[in-house]
């Protein structure tokens, strides 16, 4: 429930406060007098979108915030804390900032929030039914839907669209293999033909490094072992080997140290020296003896590179890449599926239009059933907004095969297996007709508020807000209207904008909202008003320009009545 309004800077109003109580709110006021800014005010905090225009002129942004309470919210409570905006328990606090630049921000309990954010929480506080509501009741998807929130089962209509997106889907994609079948046995036989070529390769990056390092060896082993050879030869096996010369040096500085001894570093160092040298040669000869001269295996290490190469140039990847290009060519093979597959997706197919059918036949089902109550509760509101003897129905067709010519075609679509039209009969023995042809404007107009009062009887939200929807009508039948709102006051906290003095009468409470200029700005203003000023705002619509003593007393016993 709206709990409490706050709006600065916005259009005309410059700062404005507002606590709210359950039941039955009027909204009253000369015409002009910005009836209206405050459900614009609440539209902008509830994620509606705003513009620059909306800035009071000369201000450097709007402001509104609407406090709400959601205890008896629980689904409200669940999101919000879904979405890390719960606040303080049971309180919902909505705000939107607009600047004069037209951008704008939102927050809800404080913390910042995007438009869909802001629009989802408030279908969850509020309805708002607009004075040309009624246009939109011509729309077949608008009749539909408010059928399905009448009988409490939008969320089946949403599974049966998305059942029926599914068949879809499948239908389409065996379609298309069928349609297709001999380029795709083409594309599946060649591809399989390459993953098999790739596979037979046996290729992978690590085994085509180390193939690339043995090759590279295998290849110049007659030149390695030369190398070996002149090294071994040079160190030890010629006649003036290092190893040799070392030795006869070593040997001297030996006998030179008896003489000083100072040599003795030197001979060091060149000892290690020969102790070095001599590991290399036992290195070399090890080397020698390992490294593999088998022209064999190297022809095959050739034969197998050429293999990767060729296969690399076939299918123009790199010779690192052939492992991808197989997962590619896997993957192609498993979208494209098989012979086996076409049957499966088949079966599939026909699961998912069952399960459509089934759902879309207990939607068909729960419609049904409620059309008829609806039809009476409207029928039945509409004995009492001057339209005797009129009736209305909801009538539910059955939609045709979507191609006669083929076996498999079915009825129904994404909305189910009917369309829903609301029919009227202004008029006794006259058979109802589509509402699109038979209602005049000030008839719909009053079909509309009945239709409204009868879908609002379900409605899940805490708040419904009217603004001006008792427009072309008048005397007896907006008395009745005001009744009918006071009745929905009981469960529901309901808020109207009017003009007739017979709905603010049935009002609990009345605020009358008028503008004046003030130092050359034009500012709106509401005030709550208490008992003596009911009757005088009440004369004022009852009488117009100059209010009689019998205008009052008319406006004091129509409140009396009302209460």
């Amino acid at each position: 429930m709206l709990k409490f309004l706050s709006i600065r800077d916005f259009v005309i109003v410059s700062s404005l406060e507002l606590d709210f109580s359950a039941g039955f709110t009027a909204l009253t006021g000369e015409t002009g007098a910005g009836k209206s800014i405050l459900i614009d005010a609440l539209s902008l905090a509830l994620g509606e979108r705003g513009d620059a225009s909306m800035v009071r002129n000369g201000c450097e942004r709007a402001e509104v915030a609407a406090e709400f309470d959601v205890s008896t919210l629980p689904h409200l409570q669940a999101w919000l804390l879904e979405q890390e905006l719960a606040g303080d328990e049971g309180v919902c606090l909505m705000r939107r900032v607009l600047d004069a630049g037209g951008r704008s921000r939102g927050f809800i309990n404080g913390r910042s929030a995007t438009l869909q954010q802001l629009r989802e929480a408030g279908e969850q506080l509020l309805d708002i039914y607009g004075q040309h509501a009624h246009q939109s009741l011509l729309r077949p998807d608008v009749q539909r839907s408010l059928l399905d929130g009448f009988a409490g089962i939008a969320a089946d209509a949403g599974k049966v669209a998305s059942l029926y997106r599914d068949w879809q889907a499948l239908h389409r994609r065996r379609v298309s293999l069928s349609e297709n079948a001999e380029a795709v046995a083409a594309e599946r036989e060649l591809l399989q033909f390459q993953r098999n070529e790739l596979e037979g390769l046996g290729f992978n990056v690590a085994e085509w490094n180390t193939l690339q390092e043995d090759y590279a060896r295998l290849a110049h082993a007659a030149g390695l072992l030369e190398t070996a050879a002149f090294g071994i030869e040079t160190l030890s096996e010629a006649d003036n080997a290092c190893l040799a010369q070392l030795n006869s040096l070593t040997a001297r500085l030996r006998d030179g140290m008896q003489h000083d001894a100072s040599l003795g570093e030197t001979l060091r160092m060149l000892e290690s020296a020969q102790a070095e040298l001599q590991e290399a040669v036992y290195a070399l000869r090890h080397y020698q003896q390992r490294l593999d001269t088998d022209p064999q295996r190297l022809r095959e290490q050739e034969q197998r590179i050429q293999g990767v190469m060729d296969a690399a140039r076939k299918y123009r990847v790199a010779p690192e890449q052939l492992d991808q290009a197989l997962e590619r060519i896997a993957a192609r093979l498993a979208e494209l599926g098989g012979d086996a597959d076409l049957v499966e997706l088949g079966q599939q197919e026909k699961a998912a239009l069952q399960s459509y059918q089934a759902a879309a036949q207990k939607l068909s089902a729960a419609r049904k059933k409620s059309a008829g109550k609806l039809g009476h509760e409207i029928t039945a509101a509409l004995q009492t907004l001057a339209m005797p003897g009129g009736s209305f129905a909801v009538a539910l067709m059955p939609l045709a095969q979507n191609d006669a010519h083929r076996d498999d075609a079915i009825m129904g679509n994404a909305n189910g297996l009917e369309t829903v039209e609301f029919q009227v009969a202004a008029n006794p023995g006259v058979p109802p007709r589509s509402l699109a042809k038979v209602a005049s404007g000030g008839e719909l107009s009053r079909i509309s508020l009945a239709i409204q009062v009868a879908t609002t009887q379900v409605a899940s939200v805490p708040t419904l807000i009217f603004d001006e929807v008792d427009s072309g009508i008048g005397g007896r039948v907006a008395e009745i209207v005001g009744h009918l709102l006071k009745r929905l006051g009981k469960d529901y906290q309901v808020l109207c904008v009017t003009h007739l003095p017979q709905v603010a009468a049935a009002a609990d409470h009345q605020w009358q909202v008028s503008k004046a200029v003030e130092n050359g700005v034009t500012l709106s203003h509401i005030e709550v008003l208490d008992a003596a000023q009911r009757v005088e705002e009440i004369a004022r619509m009852l009488g117009g320009v100059k209010i009689t003593e019998t205008t009052r007393k008319h406006a004091a016993e129509m409140l009396a009545a009302s209460s």
